[in-house]
């Protein structure tokens, strides 16, 4: 923002003791972290300015596979390095980088060093913050990973309000049905979730969910990874009750389960696992 509101990738300033911004033509700002968020890896940092150079979000939504699109970083440390590609997927999830997975996958050249960095389209929107990549040999090997605009600028509004991310939460761990499990849980086919463990005492519990049952819908929504269902239930509303479809033993229940904020775990500090 042109108040000083820089979104980076909370990796890139995860246990630094001081963190600067460069400004091109307008120097070095010491910043300010603001919050960070490890699901999503996304951070925001301040920095104090006047009439800042800034981008304008852009509608991560409406992007299309295909799409030209630039990469924006210092790969290396290589300053304002700038690479084109398109868009190669969307919706990637259950990758391995992060808790909370939504990404755009492009073939823009980035490499270590473009983490936090801008992926822009041709109108010079954003509509990605570079956070990752897939690589056997440690460089560049065409597969690149963006955080959706849509969910770093809803994860930025956070951190700049409250300093921190607020999530739905029902006490489930769950894992992805396969064909074989399907067959010995009685399933026509591969459908949905497994839940494979719970906790005591939360909502999930409570509304009669047991290990074992098998989720297909989230209020209305289709559930076939455990990445849609953690996106579909981070993203209800506190307090509210979602209707649930379970399978138990060939039989379809649909229940309601109280949503509530994601607890931390006071071991590690960190958000409590599962969904």
């Amino acid at each position: 923002s042109k108040t000083g509101h820089v979104v980076t990738n909370s990796h890139v300033v995860e246990g630094a003791d001081e963190i600067t911004v460069v400004v091109p033509n307008k120097g070095e700002y010491p910043a300010k972290l603001l919050g960070s968020d490890g699901a999503t890896d996304v951070a925001v940092v301040r920095i104090d300015g006047k009439s800042l150079p800034c981008v304008d979000w852009g509608d991560s939504d409406r992007l299309r596979v295909g799409e030209w699109v630039v990469a924006i970083g210092s790969p290396f440390g290589l300053s304002q390095t700038v690479t084109a590609g398109i868009v190669s997927a969307k919706g990637r999830a259950d990758v391995g980088i992060s808790g909370y997975e939504d990404f755009i996958q492009t073939d823009a050249a980035i490499n270590p060093g473009n983490s936090g960095g801008a992926l822009v389209n041709v109108a010079g929107e954003l509509i990605g913050i570079n956070t990752a990549i897939f690589s056997e040999s440690g460089g560049y090997d065409g597969i690149g990973f963006a955080i959706p605009a849509g969910l770093a600028k809803r994860i930025a509004e956070d951190l700049i309000r409250d300093g921190q991310v607020t999530r739905g939460f029902v006490g489930i761990l769950v894992r992805t049905v396969t064909d074989r499990l399907a067959a010995r849980l009685g399933l026509a086919r591969a459908e949905g979730v497994l839940v494979s463990n719970l906790y005591r005492d939360f909502p999930a519990a409570a509304a009669g969910l047991l290990p074992g049952d098998v989720l297909t819908e989230f209020n209305g929504a289709k559930v076939e990874t455990p990445s849609a269902l953690r996106k579909l239930v981070s993203d209800a509303r506190l307090g509210s009750k979602a209707s649930v479809k379970r399978y138990r033993n060939g039989k379809a229940a649909t229940l309601q389960v109280e949503i509530i904020k994601q607890p931390m775990d006071p071991r590690t500090g960190r958000p409590l696992a599962g969904i």
